[in-house]
């Protein structure tokens, strides 16, 4: 059984991976969020 240290290159995916993951929610959540801020501004202004 031999036991190897990673070396830091098997680690960059990983942060390249998240940071991918990061910017692909924020371009996504900011249109979610303003899509769902009108319609509840629609929502009380026809209710309201």
């Amino acid at each position: 059984m031999s036991t190897t240290a990673p070396t830091p290159a098997a680690h960059e995916p990983v942060k390249r991976s998240t940071v991918r993951l990061v910017v692909a929610w924020v371009l996504v959540g900011i249109p979610l969020a303003y899509g769902v801020f009108q319609t509840l501004t629609q929502v009380t202004a026809l209710f309201g």
